[in-house]
């Protein structure tokens, strides 16, 4: 007779979920009593780093990942990541152990007390099963929920004595199910928006994370060049939706509502695709939109849909919509609009500007690979000075909660281990998650780790300037060697602060077939006040 043990590793054996990330805890030992041969558990030292890696496992590969927490402690160590994971739509499955069901009434250490509410609300869906039989139908709606309409996380409490209950009951047909989504725009609505389109004189298009996402960025690609029209990036963007040599790429908008209406200006219609309208960062009071413009939204995401402030809006799914209105819209007469965005010419200074190293990297490279940022203070610039052409090149934290940038890359490069994964990170970004780097090290994950070191965190000091609030504490992190550091978990490091000290140590890196840390000191604070600076 099989247990809850059995059915639940068949069911998500069924569905290809063959990792489990963790950091275990007691409630959660019975679970993984006797792993299956077939199943592999990733280790992590912190729960945060756990759900880190699962996200970009999960993002990379457009699957679900299994992510095992630890009661309640350990599912509070892993809400700053959930939220980036909820913001990016990631479809991961977190599950916490819970104490002994004959204990639960008298609140033992280590209950998760009211579990199904403990994460909300960045799960869409949470539950504890009120009886061992109900577990693997739990896991079953769990994996389809993560999946279903706008993809996301989910969490299940599971008592650590139900897994070695008997099943009484058959459940093959319940580890073979499917639930497909793939909605598409019927005739008439597909008409109504076509007739939008056509009708418009200068229309501009905005693409958002759920394209890259979905991967839809070739009938991107298609659409665009069908309309003639430029295309920006939807704000705060976590991956990149469009090439951005491409000629009708213009670059991302900011985060204010006066600056977003202020570049679309002169445009007639504004068309959001995959993207909230809009995710706004700063306070920037204005309009909403230029005048006599109109804006439509196609999004998978039904709260998007509901919350946003202007326009009309369709909810389906990006690849077959996007392939829908390619294969629908009239080709538009006209050249296509010239390629705007033009990198800034920057000197070589002592500590090298992040522009010359971004230079640097864009050519050494290799061609298809992946970029991680948390580099919060120089997204401008990367996306300025980087190049992203595949599908999946890039990625942001969704809801900008920091200690995403390192883990996330180690679960991109499992995921993707055919390309090569960067992790670009500020020093004050990198402490919130330093510990993935044991997990790369123990695993053999060879991302490269780049630490750009400027003493400071750059967007707070950024984003105080923006709220005049300049003498604030606490902004400067000075003097962590992240070299030891990496040594101390295991990986291979570099320090490099020239241009040739940094292309010998990106060429070296490339070459190990490990992972590997570089930190490099840039352009900082006491530079921006006139101290230590040296023009070559």
């Amino acid at each position: 007779m099989k247990t809850v043990h059995d059915i639940t590793y068949d069911l998500l054996r069924q569905h290809g979920i063959k990792k489990v990330f963790g950091n275990p805890g007691s409630n959660e030992l019975p679970f993984l009593n006797n792993l299956p041969d077939d199943f592999e558990y990733i280790l992590t030292l912190q729960e945060a780093v756990a759900v880190g890696i699962a996200d970009g496992y999960a993002q990379a590969l457009g699957t679900p990942a299994l992510v095992n927490l630890h009661s309640a402690a350990g599912t509070g160590n892993g809400m700053g990541a959930l939220a980036n994971a909820w913001n990016a739509h990631s479809p991961l499955i977190i599950m916490a152990g819970q104490q002994n069901r004959a204990m639960l009434g008298i609140e033992p250490l280590l209950t998760n007390v009211d579990a199904a509410f403990l994460p909300k609300p960045l799960v869409k869906w949470s539950h504890e099963p009120a009886s061992p039989q109900e577990v693997p139908y739990t896991m079953s709606r769990a994996i389809h929920t993560a999946l279903s309409d706008a993809p996301g996380p989910v969490y299940l409490s599971v008592p650590y004595d139900d897994w070695e209950k008997p099943l009484n009951e058959d459940l093959t047909a319940l580890t073979k199910r499917k639930v497909k989504s793939a909605r598409a725009l019927d005739n008439n609505v597909l008409a109504e928006l076509l007739d939008k389109i056509h009708q418009s004189i200068n229309p501009v298009v905005v693409l958002g994370a759920d394209v890259d996402a979905a991967q839809a960025n070739d009938y991107a690609i298609e659409l665009v060049e069908k309309l003639n029209c430029p295309i920006w990036v939807a704000p705060l963007a976590s991956r990149c939706p469009f090439p951005t040599n491409h000629a009708a790429f213009q670059g991302v908008l900011p985060g204010g509502i006066a600056s977003i209406s202020r570049l679309l200006d002169g445009h007639d219609l504004i068309i959001v695709i995959g993207a909230p309208v809009f995710r706004y960062h700063q306070f920037e009071p204005g309009s909403y939109l230029p005048k006599g413009a109109d804006l439509v939204l196609i999004t998978c995401d039904v709260n998007e849909a509901a919350r946003a402030p202007i326009g009309d809006a369709w909810v389906s799914d990006i690849k077959p919509t996007l392939k829908q209105l390619a294969e629908n819209v009239v080709q538009r007469d006209g050249v296509m609009p010239e390629l705007t965005v033009a990198k800034s010419v920057v000197n070589i200074t002592t500590p090298l500007k992040p522009e010359t190293f971004f230079d640097i990297l864009n050519d050494i490279a290799p061609e298809d690979s992946i970029f991680v940022n948390e580099s919060t203070s120089t997204t401008d610039i990367i996306w300025e000075r980087l190049t992203f052409k595949s599908q999946g090149s890039y990625y942001f934290a969704a809801a900008g909660g920091l200690g995403f940038g390192m883990p996330a890359g180690v679960g991109i490069q499992l995921a993707k281990p055919d390309r090569q994964v960067f992790v670009i990170i500020g020093d004050g970004s990198a402490n919130y998650s330093i510990q993935a780097l044991w997990t790369a090290a123990k695993y053999n994950i060879p991302v490269i780790f780049i630490v750009l070191k400027n003493g400071t965190y750059g967007a707070l000091r950024w984003f105080a300037d923006v709220l005049g609030t300049g003498n604030v504490p606490g902004l400067d992190v000075p003097d962590i060697h992240f070299s030891a550091l990496a040594e101390g978990y295991g990986v291979e490091a570099f320090q490099a602060n020239t241009c040739e000290e940094i292309k010998d140590a990106l060429n070296k890196a490339l070459t190990l077939g490990k992972p590997a840390l570089i930190e490099i000191e840039t352009w900082g604070k006491l530079q921006d006040e006139g101290l230590n600076i040296h023009n070559s």
